[in-house]
Formats: C-alpha cells, structure tokens, sequence
C-alpha cells in the first residue's frame, strides 16, 4: 500500500505531504483545485514519462515521493534483489523533474532507470484516470482479465513451452532451406576446400613438432660432430675420461694401502667412472640414431610447407584450418542430406504443433468456464450499479487455416491460427438496456457505464488481483444520485481486498471513505498554489454538505451530510 505521498514544486503545488490509510482514501476538492495534478503526479510516481513543463514556475526542478509497504510482496522483493537494490520493509520511490531536462530516477536511494521505475510501478498500483478506461475497451486486455480471474498462468507456460519451440523450429526449418540453393551452389568450393586439407591431413599440435624436428635435422651434421667428439673424450679415446679415472683409481689404491683415508674417494671415483660410461653410452646411441640423408630434411621441410600455405589460405593458425575444415565437412553433410534434414525437422513441427494445440484446447476450455462464471458475476454487480437489465456475454474466436503453408497449431486434425497466449481471441459484449443487442463494449458504452463496468471488474477481479493499490481518477463519471451511493458502496466493497485512492465529486461516494482530503486552492503572496488536508470530523461533514449544494452551505445541507455521513 502507499503510506506518504510528497510533492514539491509541481505545477501548483509548492509543497504537500499526505498520509495515506488501508482502506478507502477518498479525494475531493472544487474544479480546477488540482485534484488532477495529484494524479498526474501519481502517474509520474508509476514511470509515466515528464517533461520539464510541470516544473512550477520559479523553481528549479519537482520533486515526487512516494513510500510504499511491501512487506509480503514477493514480485517486489525479488526485483529489488536481481537489481541489487537495498530491501526494506517500505519502499522510497522517487522522482525529480530538472527544469533543464535533466530528470532522474531513485528507489532506496539508489539511481535507477525509468524503465525499472515503470516495472515496480506495474505491480504496484492500477491507475485508472477520468479517460484512462481505454484498456477495457481493448480486446487483448480482456484476454488478460480471463486468465487472471481463472489462475491460469500454469497453463499459459505450458502452452508457452510448446509455442516457443514451434518458433524455434520454424525459424530452423526456414533457414536451412533458405540455405539449401546457396549450398548446392558453394558445394564444389567446398568439396575442393576439403579435398586441399585432407591431402595435408594436419594433426593439432603438429606443427610445433615439425618446427622442431626441422631444427634436429638441419643441424645433423653439428649434431652427429659435437657427439662423436664427446664420445671420444668421454670413453673412445686412449686418453679418455674413462681411462683417465681408470688410471686415477690405480693410484688411489696404492694410496690407500699407505693410509685408509683415501678408501671412500675410491667409491666417489668408481662412481665417477659408471657416470662417464652411462654419458658415453647415450652420447653414442644419439649419435647412432642421427639421420644424415636429406630426404627426411626435404620431407619435413615439404609438408611445413604445406602447413603454412593451408594457413595463409584458412585463418592464420593450424587450429583454424583444422576449424574450417570442421564447418565444412558440417555444410557438405547438410549439402548431401538436406531432404532427411527437413524431414525430421518437419516431423518434429508437427509434433510440437499438436502437443501445443492440445494445450491451447485445455487452455481454451478452462478460459471459456471461468468467462461463463464471470458472465454471471458482473452481471450482478452491474445490477447493484444501477444497470438495470444489463448483458453480458464473454465472446470467444479462433480462426481455422486451410493452407498448410500458414503457421498454425494442430487441434485434432484441424489447424489453426495461434499465438504466445493460445488460439484464443476473446472480446466483452454488453447490453445496457432491455431489448439491445449485444455489442462490443467499445461502441454501447457511455462515460458513466464504462466508470461502472471498470468498477464492475475490478469488483470481481478483487480476490485474484494482486495489484495492492487502485487509484481512481472520478470513476462516478456519468452517475448520479441513486446509482452514486452504489457505486460507493462498491468502491467500499472493493477496499476490503485493495487500498483505494478515489477522486470523486459525488457525496453519497465520499461518505463511504475511512480516510478523507480535500484538495484547494489558496494565495501565497502574489502566487496561488494548490494544497491538501485530510478532514477531520466537521471538516467532513462540511465537505460532504458542499458537495451537496455548493460552495454556500446551507442547514439543510449540513443536516443531508450528517445523514450520509450517519453521524
């Protein structure tokens, strides 16, 4: 529910604070006080776009705040946290409109965009304004009024599962054929691309394995040199390090029989010697195993080669080549097996086609007992409202398809048009008056009936309706008399289930508030400014018997106001 409502510097009004009750708020005030510039100003709260116009004169830039409770609301709350704003019991929504254009956004302080703005406003508050009953002249939002008062979302997604799919397949089905010509064309260019790689055939990594064997090879000689060297002074040679050692170890054992201190240096040096011989005998397998021919040269040199070129000529790297190669080889299968591809493609459109005309047909059926039951109901609260003999009649349509060439679902074996809500188009019929047709709401609708129809909706939407505040900008339009005090004690029906702000200008509707403000006007210097009180007891009872007869309050007035006001 709102809490506060703040206002600075917007249009008329200089500076107001109202605190607002569960229950019903009802709003009056004379013509052009700027009961409307309060709605407005609630709009521009909800996203609604501002222009820096309705800045008030003098100032810099407006400024609206409004405090919401949203303990319980789990839509808000979850939204507030995939945005990584703080979370709160009460929510600070705010708005300031610069008289230089530049306006800005905030929820708990934190600067947001409009666009969040607008989707925390959607499920906050319904604002209905004096012409703001286009929606329910709107066939779509009938559809949406269905599903809301059947609780149907858990077979809408069901629906939307198979629908998404079709999409997706139908979108894959139009691609491949539309590539289907182009391929058959490019075919050969890839035929010959492959044919290219697969001579080289290359292997990842092997590239950097050439290069370094390429190196071993073209330094053979150097290799097989330095080797022969080291395997002479190591082992071959008469003066070798073997020998050497041998000669070493002699000496070290006449030494030894002399004085034992020397005994562990000739283990140090027999180890020496098998060191010298294990280095010989690599150093000589190395060098036995050095290719000199250079056939293995030129070999190895041929096919980097080769490697570069299909580089140059396929990304630049061995992995993009090998990449290429891949995407080709996926075209040319498409290539050869277009006519199984779209087969299967199309067995599983039709497949999906059914499961989501099953669906829709469930989902169908279930909108038109909940409508049936609707029908009935408003109905009643019509005739609570002052419409007498009132009609009214939920009218379905689909439409069937006779080209198989035309998306469709499949119902049975009868195709039919469909979107991402169903096959359903749904649309209000009313008849006012006893002997008239049915027609849309749209064309039998006066002001005051379209007020009462929305109130009528509302009433039988108001256990289902999540939306925790109503706002409605002089619903009693068009209603008089014996008719207002209904459609009061609807409104004070409807505030059992929602917080209601009402602007009227009717008594018999603001007697039924628990929270009563007027709106006026009043002289600041050389300005006039527009303001707001909430009333207290006399100070209602006067409303009310203005109300009743004008700015100039007579007894009789007064005495009506006590009445409807039973007090």
């Amino acid at each position: 529910m709102l809490q506060s409502l703040e206002i600075k510097d917007y249009a008329l009004i200089e500076n107001i604070h109202i605190d607002f009750t569960k229950g019903l708020n009802i709003i009056t005030g004379e013509t052009g006080a700027g009961k409307s510039i309060l709605i407005d100003a609630m709009g521009l709260l909800l996203g609604e776009r501002a222009s820096s116009q309705v800045v008030r004169k003098d100032a810099s830039k407006s400024i609206i705040e409004g405090i919401f409770d949203i303990r319980g609301n789990h839509k808000i709350i979850k939204l507030l946290n995939d945005n990584e704003i703080e979370n709160l019991d009460s929510l600070i929504v705010r708005r300031e409109i610069s008289v230089k254009g530049n306006n800005r956004c905030f929820i708990n302080d934190t600067p947001v965009q409009l666009s969040l703005i607008q989707e925390i406003g959607n499920l906050l508050v319904d604002l209905h304004g004096q012409h703001d009953h286009q929606s329910l002249l709107k066939s779509g939002y009938h559809l949406e009024v269905i599903d809301d008062l059947g609780e149907l979302s858990e077979l809408i997604e069901a629906y939307k599962v198979h629908y998404v799919r079709i999409s997706e397949l139908t979108k894959e089905l139009y691609l491949i054929k539309s590539k289907e010509e182009k391929l058959k064309q490019d075919r050969e260019a890839f035929e010959f691309q492959l044919k290219e790689i697969d001579k080289v055939s290359p292997k990842t990594g092997e590239e950097e394995d050439l290069k370094s064997h390429l190196n071993l090879l073209e330094n053979a000689e150097s290799l097989y040199t330095l080797s022969t060297r080291l395997y002479e002074l190591a082992y071959e040679n008469e003066e070798s390090a073997y020998d050497l050692i041998g000669k070493m170890n002699h000496l070290l054992a006449d030494l030894n029989n002399i004085d034992s201190v020397f005994v562990e240096k000739i283990t140090d040096l027999d180890a020496a010697a098998e060191i010298v011989k294990d280095i010989s005998d690599f150093v000589r397998s190395y060098r036995d195993k050095i290719d000199l021919e250079s056939s293995l040269l030129d070999d190895t040199r041929e096919r980097l080669g080769a490697i570069t070129l299909l580089k140059k000529r396929y990304g630049g790297t061995l992995e993009k080549v090998l990449e290429h190669r891949s995407k080709l080889v996926a075209e040319l299968e498409i290539a050869q097996n277009f006519d199984q591809k779209i087969k299967e493609l199309q067995l599983s459109l039709t497949s999906e086609r059914k499961a989501a005309g099953d669906a829709a047909k469930k989902l169908s059926g279930k909108r038109k007992s909940t409508a049936a039951q609707v029908e009935k109901d408003i109905v009643e609260v019509l005739k609570t409202l002052g419409i007498s003999n009132p009609e009214f009649s939920v009218r379905f349509t689909s439409h069937k398809v006779a080209d198989e060439n035309v998306n469709h679902v499949l119902v049975g074996n009868e195709k039919y048009k469909f979107n991402a809500n169903g096959i359903d188009e749904i649309e209000f019929l009313i008849s006012t008056n006893l002997g008239e047709e049915l027609k849309p709401l749209v064309k039998v609708a006066s002001g005051g009936e379209i007020s009462r129809i929305m109130l009528a909706l509302k009433t039988v939407l108001a256990k289902t309706d999540r939306l925790p505040l109503l706002i409605f900008d002089e619903i009693d339009t068009g209603v008089s008399g014996r008719i207002a005090q209904k459609v009061g004690s609807s409104l004070k029906e409807l505030s059992r289930f929602h917080q209601i702000i009402s602007i009227t200008h009717l008594p018999q509707i603001a007697c039924q508030a628990d929270s009563h403000y007027s709106v006026f006007k009043m002289q600041l210097g050389s300005r006039v400014v527009s303001s707001i009180k909430k009333l207290n007891g006399e100070e209602r009872v006067n409303e009310v018997a203005k109300l009743l007869s004008g700015e100039k309050v007579t007894d009789a007035a007064l005495k009506s106001a006590r009445e409807l006001l039973q007090i």
